[in-house]
């Protein structure tokens, strides 16, 4: 995070005493990122933060990941893991499908109408886009608000749960990093703060606003872990609530970012993808294509120049508008487009000459750029509409020459 925030009953100074009316001291924790150099909070605790009375086996949804190869383009068309029409019988945690994922990033979906079980992540921060629905995420912080088009970013180790709270589903979009997500460098000054070329600001980033405490004995909390190398699940049986703080500071906590709250940068000609970069991990970025005014010199092109991904796999979640240069792709709602690095990408046939004279894209779209190559999910094998890489030239693969 990039600003401090204080919610609840702290005491005047840290690592002194803080007690209760009747007297009996709370527990202080310091929640850190970096060992202690990086941005931290302290979180004062009614029981010991450690104490728990078991720990056994998590069996996490399949995690299996196959090569893009051979290589080519793919469009993933999510909405048929979870079908439209049909009870999803998932939650946020168990329910998560495995689309993509490397050493640096994993990226998941889940149509959801359970209440989850307690979760941590302790191997990176998770952002989670709301395609549709929504409901209340309750974390040792405290509660926020989630509904279509939030982007919510839960810090490493953060303990967890959500609650779908409509008629329908709440689809998510799970983008999970091995370390830390975070506004570009770019964007902010030395000592933090957000500068004024940011597409967003501190104002737009929603924190919890009160402590959220529950009380039980026995509590478990599932947790994601990576003890060497390889991704496991632990299932921990606290003494006491983990949500038992009274109040927390800092500058490490949880935040719901609307998407309809960036602000997108134009130009007279066509603006690269970082113009869009709204969030960064460790060998990747997250970009948000919003609806905006596109390109205004008199000759130029609005949609995109047919580009090659020397460095990177560029991952497209669509989420919204009708994305100008997927037209008669078969690319909609939900559908995910793979480009990977190794040959060119770029508008559909004819999408290019269409969009001369455009004014506004009504489009609406969340981005991952990687730095290593992605492999597939099974998840992603099971929705994949096979066509795609063919449509640039109008030939399958039988037609090859």
């Amino acid at each position: 995070m990039t600003f401090y925030r204080q919610v609840g009953s702290v005491p005047p100074k840290r690592h002194t005493q803080h007690r209760n009316t009747e007297g009996k001291l709370y527990y202080e924790e310091l929640m850190g990122e970096e060992g202690f150099s990086g941005d931290s909070s302290l979180l004062y605790h009614r029981g010991l933060p450690p104490a728990i009375v078991d720990s056994s086996v998590w069996a996490l949804p399949d995690q299996t990941l196959h090569p893009n190869h051979p290589l080519r383009h793919r469009h993933l068309k999510l909405h048929e893991l979870f079908p439209e029409g049909k009870p999803a019988e998932t939650d946020m945690v168990d329910g998560r499908r495995l689309i993509l994922g490397n050493a640096d990033v994993r990226i998941s979906y889940v149509a959801a109408l359970r209440e989850s079980p307690l979760y941590r992540n302790a191997i990176g921060d998770e952002l989670v886009y709301i395609e549709s629905g929504g409901g209340v995420v309750e974390t040792v912080f405290g509660t926020l608000r989630a509904h279509r088009g939030h982007q919510v970013l839960l810090p490493r180790a953060t303990t967890h749960r959500w609650l779908p709270d409509g008629p329908e589903p709440l689809r998510a979009y799970i983008i999970e990093g091995t370390r830390h997500i975070t506004p570009p460098k770019r964007y902010l000054s030395k000592y933090g703060q957000l500068l004024e070329h940011a597409p967003y600001c501190e104002r737009d980033l929603h924190g919890p606003d009160e402590p959220f405490e529950a009380t039980g004995t026995d509590v478990e909390v599932l947790v994601k872990h990576r003890p060497a190398g390889e991704i496991v699940g632990t299932r921990m049986i606290y003494a006491s609530h983990p949500f038992d703080v009274v109040g927390w500071d800092g500058c490490l906590y949880p935040f719901v970012f609307d998407i309809a709250d960036f602000e997108p940068i134009t130009g007279r000609v066509h603006q690269p993808p970082p113009a869009h970069q709204a969030f960064e991990g460790s060998n990747f970025v997250i970009c948000n294509f919003v609806p905006r005014k596109v390109d205004y010199h008199p000759l130029s092109i609005p949609v995109p120049y047919y580009h090659s991904n020397v460095d990177s796999d560029e991952i497209m979640f669509y989420c919204g508008g009708n994305y100008e240069a997927r037209k008669g792709s078969g690319i909609g709602q939900g559908s995910v487009s793979v480009h990977p690095g190794g040959y060119a990408h770029g508008p559909q046939p004819g999408a290019y000459e269409r969009s001369i004279g455009l004014e506004f894209f009504d489009e609406l779209a969340v981005m991952v750029d990687t730095f290593h190559p992605l492999r597939l999910g099974t998840a992603a094998l099971a929705c994949e509409d096979t066509g795609y890489a063919w449509t640039w030239s109008g030939r399958g693969p039988s037609e090859w020459i």
